[in-house]
């Protein structure tokens, strides 16, 4: 290996779908399919994660190919000093020539006596560490010991085989759940899961202390010695939908999930913050007067997208698994019509609420094979197409408008105060369409 690289406020849940006066899609068949994908890989979500953990670091095990992915997606400049890197399998390393395991301990030996202020390292696998078999949960509990008092090292895989990149931090944050401490307090405490921008987390902790609900937590934390506790007494809300992994296993340490819409939207965040008042007493008029101006901006800021964006039909190829809510938010809050909505997986139980509230008539499809969504999507002619990098240009060629899949990651799209940044990020590519019509 080479060294690194550097309207009335509800009272209660939104109505299902059978009080609005259709079925919705939660006992819809599913088109299931298997083949040809086209998606990033895991090792994506280091791009945020190092962002949010600030005195974390993550060492990738793999490629150049990997190296150059994290290097050019996240644009680091060449003499910076990023929390991320790539630890290099060269040929003599699969030649065996080299000891992958005597090597990996050199790199991380070195890299630490550099970054001292490296608290959580988090060794990262990748699809070519994976073929070889290189045991990084076992580097990473040896390098624990020898490193353990001053640095907490964990591993989690990155890798592109049969995930989508979202997963990466659905397995960093699972990594995380473990070595969380327990929390024998008979209080109940609220847990925030997911890495979202401190902007938007420190909106959310707004509302909730005005609610009067504490103590709340995040994870992940924004220091790596500031992880939440976790006990029989927590409560925790999923913020994003591709979270499977780490909510089973805050559930195996006895935390209860918060069964809510995810927080898209002026609806979608109003049901998840009752949630948490509902699990935590809060009185509906405290919950209703201390929403409302959330509520209301993000209402005003909805109505100046809604009039390019209703009647207009749409249409997700899978990618980030924020597929279901993202369309559940565009056809209940501003008239979207969605065609298909397809997503990398779907996970009935933490989505139930977002499926009952989709239009009957939308097609689900779950897995990925190209070819046979092309040919769908063709047939659709939607007037919007949500999709990966890889088929954007191809399908704008074709005459049909694209709206890039993974900003809808990247942006700040959580909560009231980003509602109608989130509508504009749909607005966005149809306006530009209508411009350049001839």
């Amino acid at each position: 290996m080479t060294a690194p690289l550097s309207t009335p406020l509800p009272t209660a849940p939104l109505p299902t779908a059978q009080h609005l006066g259709r079925t919705g899609c939660d006992a819809a068949p599913v088109l299931r399919e298997r083949g040809q994908r086209e998606v990033f890989c895991g090792l994506t979500g280091i791009i945020w994660l190092h962002r949010k953990i600030q005195d974390a670091f993550f060492l990738v095990v793999g490629s150049r190919t990997c190296a150059h992915l994290l290097q050019s997606a996240a644009g680091v400049m060449v003499f910076a000093e990023p929390r991320f890197a790539t630890a290099i399998i060269e040929e003599r390393d699969l030649a065996g020539m080299a000891d992958c395991n005597d090597e990996l301990d050199r790199i991380v030996d070195q890299m630490l006596l550099r970054r001292p202020d490296i608290k959580l390292l988090f060794l990262v696998g990748s699809c070519p560490s994976e073929v070889i078999k290189l045991d990084l949960s076992r580097a990473a509990a040896r390098l624990s010991v020898k490193h353990g008092g001053t640095t907490r090292i964990l591993n989690y895989s990155g890798s592109g085989i049969e995930t989508t990149f979202t997963e990466g931090e659905d397995a960093c944050l699972a990594a995380l759940v473990p070595g969380l401490a327990a929390d024998a307090s008979p209080a109940p405490s609220l847990m925030i899961v997911g890495a979202l921008p401190d902007v938007v987390e420190d909106q959310f902790l707004r509302l909730f202390d005005a609610l009067g609900i504490g103590p709340v937590h995040s994870l992940p934390a924004r220091r790596a010695g500031a992880m939440p506790p976790v006990g029989p007494n927590t409560r925790f809300l999923l913020a994003q939908p591709f979270l499977g992994e780490t909510a089973r296993a805050l559930e195996d340490r006895g935390a209860t999930r918060l069964d809510a819409l995810f927080p898209f939207g002026a609806e979608g965040t109003t049901d998840w913050l009752h949630a948490a008042a509902q699990a935590f007493d809060v009185d509906a008029m405290q919950f209703r007067r201390t929403i409302a101006p959330g509520r209301e901006r993000a209402k005003r800021a909805l109505a100046h997208a809604r009039p390019l964006l209703e009647g207009r039909r749409i249409s997700f190829l899978p990618d980030s698994q924020l597929e279901i809510p993202l369309a559940r938010f565009l056809a209940t809050e501003l008239g979207m019509i969605p065609v298909e909505v397809g997503t990398p997986y779907l996970h009935r139980r933490h989505l139930a609420r977002e499926l009952a509230l989709l239009p009957a008539a939308t097609r689900l499809s779950e897995g990925q094979d190209v070819d046979r969504q092309l040919d769908r999507l063709r047939a659709d002619r939607p007037d919007l197409t949500v999709c990966g990098l890889g088929l954007a240009n191809p399908l704008e060629a074709e005459g049909l408008t694209t709206k890039w899949a993974i900003e809808l990651v990247f942006s700040p799209v959580h909560g009231f105060d980003q509602a109608g940044d989130l509508a504009d990020l749909f607005a966005r590519p149809l306006r530009r369409r209508d411009l350049l019509r001839v």
